[in-house]
């Protein structure tokens, strides 16, 4: 039952989030001469120079992409996306329909960055989101989940880049009046990309991170009850061998917050025969306990 009630609430954020993207493409993208990032941009040119709507051309490109995901990446997966493509085509095609005028920001040539970036925002968002309950927003995340199962080598950021590249290219000739080239689309779809970009990679790594830090010691006894008393947190001992001297020592494995770096930095400085560093882990997650022994 808990299982069940979590599917319908993964496809609840999903509707939800596709009547945010409309609301968001509605409100700020529409209206202010520019093309977002990915097959959506293809489609937002079309509908400026042929007053096709967005909500058919998101049909057209992502549907198929659907199918095929479908059969070639992950059933849950491809319904998802089906199903936020068909919540997002049906209400920006409503508010189209309802002309709700008053809702537009229309920067009107002025300050568009405004608008770019309050849409590449809402875009990150959106896309984060979904990838974290694995969903596609648009056509070019499901061609990124294609290309990340068959070629898990494969650099997608390349193809992500020739893309929008391409996108920003011709939206400078789709945008541009009068016969005189006008380079600020350009400009506006690649601020757009950045922020989608940007904010979409802090949702997926989420808010919870850390700092994990590997210290070789002789000493891996004394800096484990400095770590379990002072910081109240633990650590994982592993037996090692030093490679060039062959002396036998330990590896401790600990994980931190932000806070505690300088104090554990403070804790390995009181130790002679001690190499650290640490880097830093996006996210924590599990379900671990342990009790300190006073």
């Amino acid at each position: 039952m808990k299982k069940q009630l979590k599917h319908i609430f993964s496809y609840i954020i999903i509707s939800a989030l596709a009547l945010l993207l409309a609301i968001n493409y509605y409100v700020f993208i529409i209206e202010n001469d520019f093309a977002p990032a990915g097959l959506n941009g293809i489609a937002t040119m079309i509908q400026y120079k042929t007053g096709f709507s967005i909500s058919y051309m998101s049909l057209i490109i992502n549907i198929p992409l659907c199918i095929l995901a479908f059969f070639l990446i992950s059933r849950s997966y491809a319904v998802k996306s089906l199903v936020f493509t068909l919540v997002y085509s049906f209400f920006y095609l409503l508010l189209q329909r309802l002309e709700l005028k008053g809702l537009q920001y229309d920067a009107g040539g002025h300050d568009t960055i405004f608008p770019v970036i309050i849409s590449g925002v809402l875009s990150g968002i959106v896309a984060g989101i979904c990838l974290k309950n694995n969903s596609a927003s648009g056509g070019m995340e499901i061609v990124s989940k294609y290309i990340g199962k068959v070629r898990p080598a494969a650099n997608f950021f390349i193809v992500s880049f020739i893309m929008n590249f391409t996108i920003a290219v011709i939206s400078l000739f789709v945008y541009s009046k009068n016969g005189t080239l006008d380079y600020k689309p350009i400009a506006l779809c690649i601020t757009y990309c950045f922020v989608t970009y940007y904010v979409g990679d802090l949702i997926i790594k989420g808010s919870k991170t850390a700092y994990k830090f590997t210290v070789i010691t002789t000493h891996s006894d004394e800096i484990i009850s400095d770590i379990t008393h002072l910081l109240k947190r633990g650590a994982t001992k592993i037996a090692a061998k030093g490679a060039f001297t062959d002396t036998q020592k330990d590896v401790l494995i600990c994980v931190v917050d932000k806070h505690q770096i300088v104090e554990f930095k403070d804790i390995i400085g009181k130790y002679d025969n001690t190499f650290s560093f640490y880097e830093t882990a996006n996210e924590t997650y599990g379900n671990f306990k342990h009790l300190i022994h006073k």
